[in-house]
């Protein structure tokens, strides 16, 4: 196949300032196109080998979702359960209300953590975090952060409204709760194992942070990449799996974990993957939703097809730069990632599958 539409838009981004890119796409389960360029190491001119480690961010909320939609497969929660179920410590919330904080009406259910509609935030410098970092001295355990994250009011009444927050973080905590396991060690056993992942990781021991590769932030005034260091600043404490940002992984890992779920009935079954990737938004929740002018909807945890338009994939993108796209309908699983913070190409980045569907339908 030719790519090369997909090779000069991607080798733009060098241009724009992007130290370095990795690119993979599979086709009917073969990989038809695998590009790195650039620098991995700006400074020392070090450059990309495809081997490199990255903090893929909110490309975790995907495999968060698989491992809890997992335990739904086995009939042990039902999304209309009530978080507070599982988690008592959300049985009364608060929430922000223009005549101040007062009792929440409306119970979270487990189905507003996937569709981020539970009325959290993303602020983790909130003054209850804040006490978890110091009360448990920088460990902040993935489940004791959540009985924590409970003393804080909502933004708005669950269910009501579409905001990116930490309904992701909670999602993982429920894994933990429900399954009795660590919710790293729960990911290891029942994906990244039988998926032979053995470069990804949800809780990276420090000692090893090293070997991510290196993260930039691009200076909108220098036009240039400022070295920001290897680790994951959404990573509230040493013992925290973050389920919306804490994996670390590889593309040739991560395409591993794309294909099972495009393929399904390996880690997922196939109709928990349609199911997952059915458009869930309605007039209420539809209007701040981050992707709808891009033609997509929202279904359990990731952007997907709506009713009548013209988008055929689903996915999710990461803060620096990571974006995932699966589509069923051309059988094609697409991974594209950098390391850049406040990327100058973070308009367009998704752009990366729309060039290669025209590449694979021009051939």
């Amino acid at each position: 196949m030719n790519f090369e539409r997909t090779t000069a838009f991607l080798d733009s981004f060098l241009e724009m300032g992007i130290p370095g890119y990795d690119c993979i796409i599979y086709k009917d389960g073969q990989c038809v196109f695998r590009r790195f360029n650039g620098y991995a190491d700006v400074e020392v001119g070090v450059k990309m080998n495809g081997k490199e480690f990255y903090n893929i961010y909110s490309c975790s909320k995907l495999i968060t979702c698989v491992a809890a939609l997992q335990l739904y497969e086995r009939g042990l929660f039902q999304l209309d359960d009530e978080l507070s179920r599982y988690m008592p410590e959300f049985s009364d919330m608060k929430v922000m209300t223009p005549e101040g904080v007062k009792e929440a009406r409306n119970k979270i259910k487990i189905s507003d953590l996937f569709q981020m509609t539970a009325g959290f935030t993303y602020n983790t410098q909130s003054p209850q975090l804040l006490k978890v970092k110091q009360d448990t001295e920088g460990r902040c355990p993935t489940r004791e952060v959540m009985r924590y994250l409970a003393k804080e009011p909502l933004a708005f009444e669950p269910g009501t409204n579409w905001r990116y927050s930490l309904c992701h973080d909670v999602l993982a905590a429920l894994v933990e709760e429900i399954s009795g396991e660590r919710f790293e060690d729960y990911v290891r056993k029942h994906i990244f194992k039988p998926l032979k992942m053995n470069d990804t990781d949800f809780l990276l021991p420090l000692e090893e942070i090293g070997k991510i590769t290196n993260q930039y932030r691009f200076n909108d005034n220098a036009h240039m990449v400022e070295d920001i260091g290897k680790e994951n600043h959404l990573r509230l404490g040493t013992e925290y799996a973050s389920g919306g940002a804490g994996c670390v992984s590889t593309v040739d890992d991560y395409i591993k974990f794309m294909e099972a779920v495009r393929i399904g009935d390996i880690i997922l079954k196939k109709e928990t993957v349609e199911f997952m990737s059915k458009d869930r938004l309605n007039d209420m929740t539809r209007p701040n939703y981050m992707y709808g002018h891009l033609g997509y909807g929202y279904g359990l945890g990731v952007r997907c097809p709506i009713d009548g338009g013209s988008r055929t994939d689903f996915g999710w993108n990461g803060a620096a730069g990571a974006h995932l796209a699966i589509d069923p309908a051309h059988n094609m699983s697409i991974f594209y990632v950098q390391h850049v913070m406040n990327s100058p190409n973070r308009a367009i980045r998704n752009q990366v599958y729309d060039y290669a569907v025209k590449d694979i339908e021009a051939w």
